[in-house]
């Protein structure tokens, strides 16, 4: 799956920390493809056991942590546990079969 992430229209580069659960039944290979997210900012990827994080060529893995968890089964305890973890979820997506997931990060 390939996972496109881009700056809202109103940021020109976004300079702020992102995570992101990325949660699976099935392992599987994540691709990143990102566009205008200043290098450098911390960004975690967790993912469902298994599976791994592909990031483009260029700096942008460097300040990327990838780590393998056990999600909570039910998306209704996943959402729980990452708003208890984090304090707040600014985006949750659920999709059956996609081989790519566009998502628009920033305020």
């Amino acid at each position: 799956v390939t996972l496109h992430l881009n700056p809202i229209s109103s940021v020109h580069i976004h300079q702020k920390p992102l995570v992101f659960l990325l949660n699976s039944p099935l392992p599987l290979v994540w691709r990143l493809k990102t566009e205008r997210l200043a290098p450098g900012i911390q960004r975690v990827f967790f993912v469902s056991l298994g599976s791994v994080v592909q990031f483009e060529k260029g700096n942008f893995s460097l300040s990327a942590e990838t780590e393998e968890k056990l999600f909570p089964e039910k998306n209704e305890h996943l959402l729980q546990w990452a708003q208890k973890k984090y304090g707040a979820v600014t985006s949750f997506t659920e999709l059956k079969i996609s081989r790519n997931i566009y998502i628009k990060v920033g305020e």
